[in-house]
């Protein structure tokens, strides 16, 4: 058992805006790269191409960091639970000691990629966050988190990043009920995909590309929302301060004074629900 390709695929991405893009890199993180391991030649592989790819590895790096900012602001606070939803090779607890000595880990995932990861930070020597192995076709994940210690009587930061694409609607909207009903002053932060018709001709091209790697894989996208249909959703969940973040905004956020270029593809926007 070793980490799922996409996971995969975006740790690598992650790796390649610290060793190709200039400086000052919106987030680094090469720890990914550290636990796969993948040898000699991976940069050379089609999915991790320099120039076709700078946009995904942009908007990649692009929505780590928004949620870090999060976290952070919301440790300001007082919220010492951050929940990471399909964290894949997820790195915030080995890279920001600084927010994860105050905020309590919880990594969710599916059993065997999350058992390969443990060994392999074991054996690097990185922290291990809390892990919750979850099958998620038959398994209550917020029961497993609960039972690893997360404390739903308090507020949280719950993080489904690059996850909503591979649910159906009706999983999605199952997740969203269940974290409506955390404690009040939780945020969700929940990436989704745009369906094509809203991207210019150059993005819908980069999200078929996608497209076709997710199926390839084994990992079709299955959804895609429209921004007011995620916002209604949230909202019919429970949800009664929900927020669209627009992809275009966080690349001028993290991105506008870059003189190399590098700006994160479209297709990919954010959802911030609170629980009031």
């Amino acid at each position: 058992m070793t980490a799922e390709n996409t996971a995969a695929r975006v740790a690598l991405w992650r790796a390649l805006h610290v060793l190709l893009d200039e400086p000052p890199h919106v987030l680094e993180d090469v720890v990914g790269l550290r636990l796969l391991a993948p040898g000699d030649g991976w940069r050379e592989r089609p999915d991790m191409d320099p120039v076709t790819t700078s946009g995904f590895r942009a908007a990649i790096v692009a929505r780590a960091r928004f949620v870090e900012d999060l976290v952070a602001e919301q440790a300001d606070r007082g919220v010492d639970q951050y929940v990471v939803l399909g964290a894949g090779l997820d790195t915030f607890a080995q890279r920001r000691p600084d927010l994860a000595g105050r905020v309590r880990v919880f990594e969710v995932d599916q059993p065997g990629p999350q058992e390969w990861k443990r060994r392999r930070l074991t054996e690097l020597g990185y922290r291990i966050p809390t892990l919750v192995p979850v099958d998620f076709e038959a398994d209550p994940w917020e029961d497993r988190l609960i039972a690893a210690g997360f404390d739903p009587g308090r507020p949280a930061v719950i993080a489904s990043n690059g996850v909503s694409m591979y649910l159906t609607r009706d999983a999605t909207a199952a997740t969203l009920r269940r974290i409506a009903t955390f404690a009040p002053g939780t945020t969700l932060v929940m990436t989704f995909l745009l369906p094509p018709d809203l991207l210019d001709e150059a993005s819908r091209a980069g999200l078929e590309r996608s497209a076709r790697g997710a199926r390839a894989a084994g990992t079709p996208f299955l959804s895609f929302y429209r921004p007011e249909e995620i916002l209604a959703l949230a909202g019919e969940a429970g949800f009664r301060t929900v927020r669209h973040v627009p992809g275009s905004s966080l690349a001028d956020r993290y991105f506008a004074d870059r003189t190399d270029g590098l700006r994160p593809s479209a297709g990919e926007d954010v959802l911030v629900a609170t629980v009031d």
